[in-house]
């Protein structure tokens, strides 16, 4: 049985076909969804502290996710829905230990694939995937996919 799904979205043009493909897995399990976001705040960005005013990036993250998941959440308003959005350094650990915390009996997400760094440093899915011990169910995204799985010609 699984109870609970955590789907770590992540605010790209993705994310709606990762919360498509939890809602149907929830609706055929009967499973909550815990929508889940690790905001990431650039480095770059100058703290409050620095420029001696309210950092308002953060509360701006978090409303704008917020609202994102409301909109999702609308295209399938008979899968129960739970959200939970944190600040992270790192996503992967932080979605691990969103999985942990809810009871994730599945944690689903999304792959962008492999460019540049993260074939030495490794993607948010492979790092999940590799690590959790719990279920983890990542979506590809083959339609803008390039290659021979998608077209069906070889190279």
């Amino acid at each position: 049985m699984i109870p609970t799904i955590l789907v770590a979205l992540d605010g790209s043009i993705r994310a709606g076909g990762v919360f498509d493909a939890a809602a149907t897995l929830a609706r055929a399990l009967q499973a909550r969804l815990v929508l889940y976001r690790a905001l990431v705040i650039p480095p770059d960005y100058s703290p409050a502290g620095v420029t001696r005013g309210h950092d308002d990036l953060p509360v701006y993250l978090e409303k704008e996710a917020h609202a994102e998941f409301l909109a999702l959440q609308s295209h399938a308003p008979d899968v129960a829905c739970d959200i939970r959005i944190e600040e992270s350094d790192q996503p992967w650990r932080s979605i691990l230990a969103a999985g942990e915390a809810v009871k994730a009996s599945l944690i689903v997400l999304g792959s962008h694939g492999y460019h540049g760094w993260d074939r030495m440093l490794g993607t948010t899915a492979g790092k999940v995937a590799n690590r959790a011990r719990r279920n983890v169910m990542i979506i590809h995204d083959r339609e803008r996919s390039s290659g021979s799985l998608v077209t069906g010609t070889s190279s």
